[in-house]
């Protein structure tokens, strides 16, 4: 391309512009196409005689939108198979992630709550169609909004927009912090404990289940380092401390059908007579001190901990299939303990994402 690095005199002759315009016609004539491309785009029009248009650059604040005009529109996802990208295959789920809006609960104990929601929604595509428009799944939802939410209301939000995204399968899940005031062990002070939730419908082939994932945060002492720390105590009268640490449950559940509600709370009261010594809220000496007591009278390893959560599970006949997946994040070593307790089909996999455990974290 030309490089011009002399300075331009602002009152050239008309001689001098056309003399200029001559020189870059004739650079343009034998250009190739990406030094056409670098050129300015205002500059290529004006020298090959097009006419560059003169566009509106204000915003039109007035213009409205009639059904003529919005028939007119360009509609990319819904055009012909012809502009797939890719293989012609079909996506088991598309849709849109972390969408938030309050949204009103049930709770068993407290009336209804209302929560800041992340809803993802998710339909299948068949191989021949380009795409979805997204926003419908968030309009479909929003139809729903402002009702009390339980399965069945999810079950009409998804029930609408697969239907207007002509889709065969599809899945709503949403993820909130439940909070529940608790007791303190010993002062008789009350806090609120805060509970990741989420619940999910998912339809498959025709079929519906619905899932309920709960992270419940304890302590665990590890049953092998309170031995040997009462060993130094007794044998040579040395001070010791078994090790703990903050540990994390990711209870999932199958909801089964035709049984009475499993609650929130039913939930949570099932994880604490598994494994009592649930994380503290409150805490005055006498509730640490309590709190010390409890973990002494149960010390668990992490494959402890997952049956212990199964024997509660498996006692309520509202559960169907169920996953346990526990990560203690140890004190003593720089990496976790963790385990993983499947009943039933809906859990069984045999990958699990690499980032599970890593998620396991609880945020506070």
């Amino acid at each position: 391309m030309v490089e011009m690095n002399a300075e331009f005199d602002a009152a050239a002759s008309r001689d001098e512009a056309e003399k200029a315009l001559a020189i870059l016609r004739s650079w343009i004539a034998g250009a190739g196409d990406e030094d056409l491309k670098s050129l300015d785009p205002a500059v290529l029009r004006a020298l090959l005689g097009q006419a560059y248009p003169e566009f509106n650059r204000e915003y039109p604040a007035e213009f409205t939108v009639d059904a003529e005009y919005k028939a007119s529109l360009p509609d990319l996802q819904n055009g012909p198979s012809s502009l797939i990208k890719g293989s012609k295959r079909h996506i088991e789920h598309v849709g849109i992630s972390n969408f938030r809006l309050p949204l009103r609960y049930h709770t068993r104990d407290n009336g209804d709550l209302t929560l800041e929601t992340s809803v993802t929604g998710t339909v299948s595509l068949e191989a021949g169609k380009k795409g979805i428009n997204m926003s419908r799944i968030m309009r479909s939802f929003y139809e729903h909004a402002d009702r009390t939410f339980s399965f069945e209301v999810i079950e009409a939000a998804l029930d609408d927009y697969k239907a207007d995204l002509e889709s065969f399968d599809a899945r709503i899940q949403m993820a909130f912090s439940f909070p529940m005031k608790v007791d303190s062990l010993r002062s008789g002070l009350q806090g609120y404990q805060y509970y990741d939730i989420a619940l999910e419908l998912v339809e498959r082939d025709g079929l519906r289940q619905k899932i309920m994932h709960l992270d419940f945060v304890y302590s665990s002492t590890c049953p092998c380092s309170l031995e040997l720390s009462e060993h130094a105590r007794e044998t040579r009268n040395q001070l010791a401390t078994p090790h703990s640490q903050r540990s994390v449950a990711r209870i999932s559940i199958e909801m089964e059908p035709g049984q009475k509600c499993l609650w929130f709370e039913d939930v949570i009261d099932l994880c604490r007579r598994a494994v009592p010594t649930e994380t503290q809220v409150m805490v005055k000496r006498e509730d640490e001190q309590a709190f010390a007591e409890l973990n002494a009278a149960n010390p668990i390893f992490v494959e402890d901990a997952a049956r212990l959560f199964c024997e509660q599970l498996l006692e309520d006949k509202r559960v169907g299939d169920f996953r346990v997946v526990a990560s203690h994040q140890e004190s003593l070593h720089s990496h976790d303990a963790v385990s993983v307790l499947i009943h039933g089909d809906t859990f069984d996999q045999a990958s699990f994402d690499p980032h599970l455990f890593a998620t396991l974290i609880h945020r506070g």
